[in-house]
């Protein structure tokens, strides 16, 4: 059972970067795929970026190509996300998600294990 914990959310103001951690453990990280997904108020969860096995490919949102980068780092089992240029639409709930697979899914529901997330608020 792999689980997931996610950190570095926090309030920062419009322009403005930060950087979420989400490390795993009981698993062999570098087998899984990992995906960043968000959760606005009365929205649904939506993909905003995705890692291949072993971090050969990534994948954006059409919303957050150019501003977030995925990266992860197997000897530390943690994935990262960089979100620079940060704007008010940015603010949701960050949760990592992660699926024994070689390519990130784009959909929720394709990944088993997810961490609790972190909240990202940016104020405009």
């Amino acid at each position: 059972q792999v689980q997931l914990v996610e950190s570095g959310g926090g309030l920062v103001q419009a322009g403005g970067s930060l950087r979420l951690s989400c490390v795993a453990s009981g698993g062999t990280f570098s087998l899984y795929a990992m995906g960043w997904f968000r959760q606005a108020p009365g929205k649904e969860r939506e993909f905003v970026a995705g890692i291949s096995r072993r971090g050969g490919a990534t994948y954006y949102a059409d919303s957050v190509k150019g501003r977030f980068t995925v990266s992860r780092d197997d000897a530390k089992a943690t994935v990262y996300v960089q979100m620079n240029s940060l704007k008010p639409d940015d603010t949701a709930i960050y949760y990592c998600a992660g699926e024994f697979a070689i390519t990130p899914p784009l959909t929720p529901d394709e990944y088993p294990y997810w961490g609790q997330g972190t909240q990202v608020t940016v104020s405009s």
